[in-house]
């Protein structure tokens, strides 16, 4: 059996619609991060961007389990600077920037390469319910 290397243009990015709603954030950053590489296609390459697009709805009502305390997780960052080193809790994300919580949690399941910089730029991610991508007709996803 011969294997078929996929070839830019050669097959069809979809769009995927996810509702965050009461769904737990790992379960929901896993899947994306699948979706967005196109580990879910049978023509997945490791050096071709396959994946397709996702449009994420309800950032802000998004669930976490287990002994997970809101206070607890933080999140780091570096202004560049000396001693510029932030944080923020988890409970401070979701009030300030809840799409940021999930983008966070699938960037870090993505490559960290120039291929992973591509495909994190196709996820959309919305607090409310609303999104303005109507017109690509995205699948609607059960989680």
């Amino acid at each position: 059996m011969k294997s078929t290397w996929a070839k830019p243009g050669s097959f069809e990015q979809k769009w995927y619609l996810y509702d965050a709603e009461n769904v737990i954030l790992g379960r929901l950053a896993s899947k994306i991060a699948m979706t967005l590489m196109g580990k879910n296609k049978p023509i997945y390459t490791p050096s071709i961007d396959t994946g397709d697009f996702v449009v994420v709805v309800n950032a802000e009502k998004i669930a976490t389990t287990g002994k997970f305390k809101p206070k607890d997780k933080k999140y780091y960052w570096h202004t560049g600077y000396l001693g510029g080193i932030k944080e923020r809790s988890y409970a401070e994300m979701m009030d300030r920037k809840p799409e940021e919580v999930l983008r966070l949690a699938v960037e870090r399941m993505l490559p960290k390469t120039t291929l992973g910089r591509k495909m994190i730029k196709k996820l959309k991610i919305y607090a409310g319910a609303e999104h303005p991508h109507a017109a690509q007709m995205p699948v609607k996803v059960d989680m």
